[in-house]
């Protein structure tokens, strides 16, 4: 019998063997004797779980789950159900072996067996309310560039937690509690249904199609868009108006260029299986359970591979722009973390990183002493150095012993304008004179960085909350040409996430492709971890 065969009649031997036992053992008259060699096998089962103990320790080694009082009856109730459904929200139910609890549970006979239990049972709890509240990876062992601190709380604080609430209730609250949790659950469900039912059909042959072609491609891309709800029904062999609604809608919801072409790219997207869009809807999940924690009221929200950045207000987006991230080669790649912006810098010098420096700049000096003019060189002290006088053919990346700075002005890498939320990463939201990047479909550029395409709006916006007029102060300063620090009267938390799933405000899933192929290590994360989609289609 498998862990997602569960039978009535197992929960009804679950419940019954728990309260049986805890009646022979723990009921008036049992005798001291039971009483201390039950507190004897929790303290030895617990043994190695620090949190686990000490919870026991605290309250007198009494039982929560094998009592056999209302309340035990309650929590053992409320867990069973949770891990009964933890398929629900993409978690392996085999982690939990509830079947080898219940066996354990049926062969109860004497008090160390029945504290061998109560404790497996917190210890199942524990690693239950972990899970599906913060997850159960450990982001930077997936990917280096992962640099997220998952909020995990004590263990023995779930415990205390739970003793002390509504069984049901505490549990049905641990998951996030975010509309995009719910919508992305809701959106898991519905391609299980089409995962199990085949799917989105034949895929479309690959090629270009576009209005007012006909024939069989049509026909597929015709049923495929039907299929995945862009267009209605129709019996229309060829590539028409409202066909060419559909393929914008699809390109808009994947985040490509809209022109209503199906060309290699789009049909690429079209034709990815509905099996595959599951796994990034599975990840995303685990994803948002990482980032389990308050967010702030007014914060900041940069999606990798959406190459976009957002300002929302209590929950709701009141601004947003494009993005170019870092390149996806080397250490260019942007890292996921979050921190809190404390203020920006309008006409900001470029003090050039170091790592850029001798992998890029030390070459060309070494060649030509005049290379790279518009940086400035300086030594320890700030001061400027002659280039002439400089033999850069005699360092080293090590011993180059040299800063370069770009001053403020239009050309400045940084732009006019760059926006910190201080952290040892060294990355920053900024302007950038390389306006046209921003009409590139995939935006991966920078050396890690996020530019902004619409950095003066940014400011503005981050402004209102401390000024009445935001834009002529910003401007005021923008023009003196000078280079001037201004602090945000109220920090600002920034969140710099990936996401290949989300959904938009309508609650409607949307797509975008795995840039960095962190998605993917998740994903192949979860399913060593026992994650299958065959084992969450039902």
């Amino acid at each position: 019998m498998t862990s997602l065969s569960f039978t009535l009649r197992r929960v009804r031997t679950f419940v019954q063997v728990c309260a049986v036992g805890a009646a022979f053992v723990l009921a008036p008259g049992g005798g001291s004797a039971q009483v201390t060699a039950y507190k004897q096998a929790i303290a030895e089962a617990a043994y190695g779980n620090a949190s686990v103990a000490a919870f026991y320790r605290d309250n007198g080694y009494q039982p929560i789950w094998t009592g056999t009082g209302d309340q035990d009856r309650a929590r053992r109730a409320a867990l069973l159900d949770a891990l009964r459904g933890v398929e629900v929200h993409g978690l392996p139910q085999r982690r939990y072996d509830v079947d080898g609890l219940i066996d354990q549970m049926s062969t109860v006979r004497t008090t160390r067996d029945l504290g061998m239990v109560e404790v497996e049972l917190s210890k199942l709890f524990v690693r239950y309310a972990h899970d599906i509240q913060t997850g159960i990876l450990t982001p930077s062992k997936v990917d280096s560039d992962i640099k997220r601190e998952v909020p995990v709380r004590d263990s023995q604080v779930y415990l205390q937690e739970m003793a002390a609430s509504e069984p049901q209730a505490y549990i049905r609250n641990l998951p996030p509690n975010t509309a995009e949790y719910r919508a992305l659950m809701k959106e898991k469900l519905r391609l299980e249904r089409l995962v199990a039912s085949g799917g989105w059909g034949k895929a479309v042959p690959v090629g270009k199609l576009q209005p007012g072609q006909s024939g069989i491609a049509v026909i597929s891309l015709r049923n495929r868009l039907i299929n995945m709800g862009y267009l209605r029904r129709s019996a229309t062999r060829t590539y028409d108006a409202e066909m060419e609604k559909a393929v914008l809608r699809f390109q808009a919801a994947h985040g490509m260029e809209e022109d209503g072409v199906a060309g290699a790219g789009t049909i690429k997207q079209i034709n990815v299986p509905a099996s595959d869009r599951l796994k990034s809807v599975v990840v995303a999940m685990e994803r948002e359970r990482w980032l389990n924690h308050e967010r702030g009221d007014r914060h900041i929200l940069v999606n990798q591979t959406d190459f976009s950045a957002r300002i929302v207000d209590q929950g709701r987006v009141t601004f947003e722009t494009r993005s170019v991230i870092g390149k996806n080669t080397g250490d260019r790649r942007t890292p996921e973390f979050s921190d809190v912006m404390e203020h920006m810098v309008i006409n900001p010098s470029w003090y050039v990183p170091r790592s850029i420096i001798v992998k890029e700049y030390l070459p060309k000096l070494r060649a030509n002493p005049n290379a790279v003019g518009h940086l400035e060189i300086t030594d320890s002290r700030g001061r400027r150095i002659s280039r002439s006088s400089a033999n850069f053919a005699g360092y080293s990346s090590r011993s180059f012993p040299y800063a370069m700075r770009q001053p403020p002005g239009p050309k400045n890498a940084l732009g006019l304008v760059k926006f910190i939320f201080p952290n040892k990463y060294n990355i920053y939201l900024h302007d950038t004179p390389q306006k046209h990047l921003f009409e590139r479909e995939v935006r991966a550029f920078s050396h890690g960085c996020i530019r902004l395409a619409q950095p003066f709006e940014f400011a503005y916006a981050l402004l209102s909350l401390q000024s009445d007029t935001p834009e002529r102060d910003f401007h005021r300063i923008l023009d003196s040409g000078q280079e001037t620090r201004v602090e945000l009267e109220q920090p600002i938390p920034v969140h710099l996430i990936y996401r290949t799933a989300f959904t938009n405000t309508e609650g409607r899933a949307e797509y975008r492709a795995d840039v960095y192929g962190r998605d993917g290590k998740v994903w192949e994360a979860l399913s060593r971890a026992g994650v299958a989609l065959d084992s969450v289609q039902g």
